[in-house]
């Protein structure tokens, strides 16, 4: 058994040479990887304790025992190294550290600066110039949130080229969802007005000022008799309605906070993170860290946060359900970094303690649920180890699956499911590159397989990581493919399944290859539902990467074919005829009609297609 006292003899002999400042430290393995990252506001102070505490977490002692190297990096402050801390955690994923592990940029509505500005969902970096609002918690709700809007202020979606243009109305201007600069329908001036009411309501919350205005609409064109922009004025304060309903939570007075709350059970963690932006409720986000699973709540707060706000904006006020250690560091540095006062506080009493509680609830609640899906797919992942007697424990299953049509288009798929259900972020598609393997199943089998586990050994510890078990799609030529192919790159232990529909390609008449044998269950046995269901997924993911291909290469071979059809003239073909069978399809005339197209090249394109 590895012993702590090898670390601390590696931190002893580095600590005269360590300079009293602050900065980050790294504890690394025999391997060169990092088990653990820390920060310090005296680098030789933070490393002394684990020298001379003598009773350490076993958590810590595990690390220490593993330490063959320290490395140290000093800033000119505590607060640089808190983002630097947080920025390696991210990067490397110390398998010591409390980690954020479903990380992501958050969507946002963003309506452009432009004479006619257009409203979209934007994701990443805020470079375009224009106004960002947000953040929403999915894509869903900045969509759903972005089609209302344009029934209540009739702000464009379509691109500036369009409206430029200024010669043909888009389709939702008749949807009664745009006001039409497209086909000059408004002028700049009354689009302006319609635009700052759409941005009073986001930035400000002001949807009463909104709907009185749209309600004496309506009533003057009743008394006009105009009773049809009557009922389209009803629809856009229905509309309102419905998104006031969704967004806002009467009784929270939250112009700029995200409400952020732990619970802890059975040693794990949700986080639930609420956006509140102009006294809106822009919906909500459950986070699990990992974590050691004697960990406590307090401390796992507060590396989420330092992690959680590392490549997001801030909002002013951040509410917690509990206290945190550096508070007043995380306060400064995420102020610093931001350009404005960052308030942290606690939540005690008012509407902030009722923000909080919903928010331990729905923490409560997800974690229940996450609970009892791991504990479930634990179980089921165990019987698949048991009914095939395989040795090691099946945590993490890859399957692989591929689609073509007579060799066109070939992809192969690779989807992962584990513990807490499938993993989006471990799905790969591969497109086969080998021409001998395109309309050969088991030569696709060999190419993605090679490709992926190529890479895996090449790039390790910066690729996928090995699965526990190798599900393939297939019948014995497809395991035995898998198995080959395996078994030559030295990867002899991964265990490899074939799943071969039965007679008919009926369900649940599946027969399975593993080592040699032939399986099959029980139409109701539940290992069999199960298998099914993530060879269902893989096929799902391989078919829609198939289609996908298709898709962009029907456009592709009919027009990029044409001598003098660059990027810009073969945009304005698809925008104008919807599809590249229907330029194929469109006369002389109606080609040269399109912007752009001068009669030369339009004599070219329907040459290309009739002659």
């Amino acid at each position: 058994m590895l012993s702590p006292e090898a670390g601390k003899e590696i931190i002893k002999k580095e600590l005269p040479l360590i300079p009293k400042l602050p900065g980050v430290y790294r504890m690394l393995n025999s391997k060169n990887e990092i088990l653990y990252v820390g920060k310090a506001k005296n680098l030789p102070n933070r490393l002394k304790s684990y020298v001379s505490e003598k009773n350490h977490i076993i958590r810590t002692e595990r690390m220490l025992s593993q330490t063959e190297k320290l490395e140290i990096t000093t800033t000119t402050n505590e607060s640089e190294a808190l983002l630097l801390e947080a920025n390696l955690i991210k990067k490397h994923k110390p398998k010591f550290n409390i980690l954020l592990k479903d990380d992501k940029s958050f969507p946002y509505i963003f309506i452009s600066d432009h004479e006619f500005p257009r409203i979209e969902r934007h994701r990443g970096a805020k470079n375009k110039p224009g106004k960002y609002y947000g953040p929403f918690a999915s894509s869903l709700a900045v969509n759903s949130a972005i089609k209302t809007l344009q029934r209540i202020f009739l702000i464009r979606s379509c691109t500036d080229k369009q409206v430029e243009a200024g010669d043909k109305t888009c389709f939702n201007y008749f949807l009664k969802r745009c006001a039409g600069p497209c086909g000059g329908k408004i002028d700049k001036n009354d689009y302006a007005k319609l635009v700052e009411a759409a941005d009073e309501f986001l930035s400000k919350g002001r949807s009463r000022k909104i709907q009185q205005t749209l309600s004496s609409q309506m009533e003057n064109a009743s008394e006009e008799l105009d009773f049809e922009k009557a009922a389209i004025i009803r629809d856009k304060i229905k509309s309102l309605n419905i998104i006031q309903s969704s967004l806002t939570i009467s009784d929270v007075n939250l112009t700029e906070a995200d409400v952020i709350a732990g619970y802890k059970e059975s040693g794990k963690t949700c986080i639930q993170v609420f956006f509140y932006r102009s006294k809106q409720n822009w919906g909500n986000q459950a986070f699990f860290p990992k974590h050691d699973p004697e960990e406590k709540l307090s401390n796992i707060l507060n590396s989420f946060i330092a992690q959680f706000y590392e490549n997001k904006a801030v909002p002013r006020s951040i509410i917690l359900s509990e206290d945190i250690k550096e508070k007043k560091l995380i306060e400064k540095t995420l102020s610093k970094k931001e350009g404005k006062q960052i308030n942290i506080s606690i939540a005690k009493k008012g509407s902030k303690l009722k923000v909080i509680n919903l928010a331990i609830k729905n923490a409560k609640n997800s974690l229940n649920r996450n609970l009892y899906e791991s504990q479930n797919n634990r179980e089921l992942l165990d019987e698949v180890s048991k009914k095939f007697k395989i040795d090691n424990t099946v945590s993490l299953i890859e399957v692989y699956d591929n689609s073509h049509i007579q060799g066109t288009n070939s992809v192969g798929a690779l989807i992962t499911y584990g513990e807490e259900g499938f993993v989006k972020k471990r799905y790969r598609k591969f497109n086969i590159k080998n021409e001998n393997f395109k309309q050969d199943d088991y030569g696709m089998i060999r190419e993605v397989l090679g490709r992926r586990f190529k890479r895996a050994i090449q790039e390790k510890g910066n690729y996928l990581t090995f699965p526990d078990l190798v599900l393939i799609d297939g019948g014995k030529g497809q395991y035995s493919s898998a198995r080959e192919t395996l078994n030559e790159l030295g990867l002899n232990e991964i265990p490899v399944i074939a799943i071969a529909k039965g007679k008919f390609r009926n369900s649940g008449n599946e027969t399975f290859f593993h080592n040699g044998k032939e399986y099959k269950f029980s139409k109701n046995d539940p290992t069999l539902f199960f298998l099914q269901r993530i060879r269902d997924e893989a096929h799902r993911f391989a078919i829609s990467a198939h289609r996908a291909k298709r898709k962009k290469g029907i456009s592709k071979s009919l027009l990029d074919q044409i001598e003098g059809i660059g990027s810009i003239r073969k945009r304005a073909l698809l925008n104008h005829f919807g599809s590249a069978r229907a330029v194929e399809s469109a006369s002389l005339d109606e080609i040269k009609s399109v912007e752009g197209v001068e009669e030369k090249v339009a004599k070219k394109i329907y040459n290309f297609f009739h002659e």
